[in-house]
């Protein structure tokens, strides 16, 4: 197999209404004003959300992800509205493991984006783009049992309940312990060198 580092593949794709790309340098704006205006609903559920944000730091945290991208450690993605260019969240394909190859999926929204089913159709996008681009065999989802809303992109976007970790995390607050739930949607039926 090669290095994942020289794996040619796009680094941009729609949906109907999306647009789904690599985080670029400039992007730190944007993505600082949505999480500043998510703030409330994404503590509950992401460490980002509890550390001092800015935009520069945001600008970091995107060219990192650039960095990463191109490196093909980590497949960060920023979603936007495909006619208006409008910043609608965060995702990527994360944890990669070449070799089989396989990746998880994690994202969070815009909160004055949330209930179009924007992220749903954005998961479903990337999912494609995973098994159909990169020859993914294996995707997963994994969120909090208590975040419904987490769990309803999943569900809405056809991954399999696979498994339940009991008290595998801590709550962001460090105050409870949580059960992880595990998504999966696989390729089968194929040679691992098909």
């Amino acid at each position: 197999m090669k290095p994942p580092i020289l794996l040619d593949f796009p680094s941009q794709f729609e949906t109907e209404r999306l647009l789904i790309r690599l985080p670029l340098p400039g992007d730190g704006r944007v993505v600082y004003e949505a999480i500043t205006a998510s703030i409330e609903d994404l503590k509950p559920w992401l460490a980002f959300a509890h550390n001092e944000q800015s935009e520069d730091r945001s600008e970091a945290i995107i060219r990192e992800g650039h960095a990463k991208f191109m490196q093909r450690e980590d497949l960060r993605l920023l979603i936007f509205h495909k006619d208006t260019l409008e910043f609608i969240g965060s995702s990527g394909l994360h944890n990669a493991n070449w070799n089989i190859p396989k990746f998880e999926i994690g994202y969070w929204i815009d909160s004055r984006h949330a209930g179009k089913g924007y992220m749903t159709e954005a998961v479903q996008g990337i999912a494609s783009f995973a098994f159909e681009t990169l020859k993914a065999r294996r995707v997963e989802i994994r969120c909090d049992r208590l975040n419904v809303r987490s769990r309803a992109v999943a569900e809405r976007a056809g991954f399999e309940l696979e498994g339940i970790l009991r008290n595998n995390n801590l709550s962001q607050d460090g105050q409870e312990l949580r059960d992880m739930l595990i998504f999966s949607k696989i390729q089968i039926g194929e040679k691992m060198n098909d």
